[in-house]
């Protein structure tokens, strides 16, 4: 891929057999997806041996449910090699001593206890992306802790009160994108107590990279990116390696992959060739397990999905992920080789149990509801494609809800009491796509033209430009809850709010 000049404006995405970004859809009902009937979960059984996926990370610790010291985890400088030799190595950022970026594992009931010691020059706090939180926990330095700095530490402690897979990011308000950028990253996986059988599990986390010709990671901070398209990098890497990222399994092995996107800021479709998969959880919720149309999924950042396939019984290679920019980019491959896995008793792929913790129905007729307005940024120049007119603003507040930017110390937009239903309906008056996550939640998208809503929970959504969204959860966890850009560039110039659950 072309690497810019140091300075050089992002370059647009192209995406391939894919609708613009204009004609995207609202979030993760942009899946625009064709319903597949599940069949009933096949019997529990032992699992055949595992064939790990090349280059797959290895968990970086796995904490226990019981009383115990917390474990270390460290962010610190490391090397890593984002372009192929003879470049040098780049100088990163990394979460743990792997290779990759860690996963955590853990079983349902168990607590995560870690200790973060910050080893960087920069404050940092991490935010469990996804995890419906205790507040203090959630991870936003700022906001619901002071940031770690330099040379210092800070515990978390909570036990998810949910399965599924979750993102672990940098969040320090004014401060995010330099460590995202750099590399820090990691997931949380925690494991239902009676997981779907599989074969194997296989996370995959990506990662685009801003880098120079010689490989150094190009500088932080432009105001040029942060009011436009936010920091687009021009290398990409699965797992903290470079791509595509090879991956094998046993003729007929049954594969959950677990796919999260921690780009700063570039926002993809991500097709499937040569291999049906089938969505069996969407932002670590589970869904009713269904094809996704046309094998392809929208993939902003912050998103999560666990899909499930079954590889061909013969022996040779089986198929692609590709990310749609450009003429297309194979992200990883999949090849069939060894002993073939024994089919007794194996059903239909099965959908996974539903979060029995979530409300079944959320009654709107009582619901607390509140307009949200999203502006800021430059505007896009329609006389020249991919151009846009320069930003002459404040460059600490470059993005606005309710005309505000965020700020640590700004009230919270409005206080609910716990328990309350809110209605929110965003509208995005920018010119570009946003994505907003919802902390310490999980919420239904509802449809814009009748009274229903998409049948699976999300934490993250996805409006184009011009349009407008309406989100519906049950605010049942008490503290100061964040509505965040999850294009960190955009986060950190002011594009987030907060609301106060008493």
């Amino acid at each position: 891929m072309r690497t810019p000049a140091p300075e050089a404006r992002p370059e647009p995405i192209r995406e391939v057999e894919g609708p613009s970004r204009r004609t995207l859809i609202a979030g993760s009902a942009a899946l625009a997806l064709a319903p597949f009937a599940a069949a009933a979960q096949s019997p529990a059984r032992k699992p055949a041996p595992a064939v790990k996926p090349a280059e797959a990370p290895a968990p970086e610790a796995k904490p226990d449910a019981g009383p115990a010291e917390a474990k270390p985890l460290k962010a610190a400088p490391a090397q890593a090699r984002l372009k192929p030799e003879p470049a040098p190595e780049t100088a990163v950022w990394r979460l743990g001593t792997g290779t990759a970026p860690p996963v955590l594992r853990i079983k349902l009931g168990e607590t995560v206890r870690l200790r973060v010691e910050n080893n960087t020059e920069k404050p940092l706090a991490f935010h469990w992306h996804g995890v419906r939180n205790r507040n203090a926990m959630d991870g936003v330095g700022g906001v619901t802790q002071e940031p770690i700095a330099p040379g210092k530490d800070f515990s978390y402690e909570f036990t998810p009160p949910d399965a599924g897979t979750f993102l672990v990011r940098p969040l320090v308000v004014g401060g995010a994108s330099e460590p995202s950028g750099r590399g820090l990253a990691g997931l949380l996986v925690v494991e239902e107590p009676n997981p779907l059988a599989v074969d194997q599990d296989v996370t995959l986390l990506l990662q685009d990279w801003r880098l120079d010709e010689a490989g150094a990671l190009l500088p932080f901070g432009q105001v040029a990116f942060a009011a436009a398209s936010g920091r687009l990098g021009n290398a990409v890497t699965l797992n903290g390696g470079p791509i595509p990222l090879a991956l094998e399994g046993r003729p007929g092995g049954r594969v959950r992959l677990r796919l999260a996107n921690a780009c700063n800021a570039r926002a993809i479709r991500i097709r499937f060739d040569g291999v049906k998969v089938y969505v069996a959880a969407v932002d670590g919720q589970p869904a009713d397990t269904f094809e996704p149309l046309k094998a392809t999924l929208p993939f902003a950042p912050g998103t999560r999905y666990d899909l499930l396939l079954d590889l061909p019984k013969e022996p040779g290679p089986a198929g692609t992920i590709t990310a749609l920019v450009g003429q297309g980019l194979p992200l990883a491959t999949f090849a069939v080789a060894g002993e073939p896995v024994a089919q007794t008793g194996r059903g239909q792929i099965a959908s996974i149990p539903e979060n029995k913790r979530l409300p079944n129905e959320i009654k709107l007729q009582s619901a607390f509801r509140r307009d949200l307005v999203l502006t800021g940024g430059v505007k896009p120049d329609r006389t020249k494609p991919g151009a846009e007119t320069p930003y002459a603003g404040d460059p600490q507040k470059i993005w606005q809800i309710n005309g505000a930017s965020g700020a640590a110390g700004a009230a919270p937009l409005f206080t609910v009491k716990r328990g309350q239903v809110l209605v929110l309906t965003i509208r995005n008056d920018t010119g570009f796509p946003q994505v907003l996550h919802l902390h310490g939640h999980v919420f239904r998208l509802l449809h814009l033209l009748d009274d229903g809503w998409e049948p699976y929970w999300l934490d993250t959504v996805q409006i184009p430009e011009g349009r407008h969204a309406q989100i519906a959860f049950v605010a049942d966890n008490p503290g100061r809850w964040l509505l965040s850009s999850t294009v960190l560039e955009r986060f950190d110039t002011g594009l987030w709010a907060s609301f106060e659950v008493g």
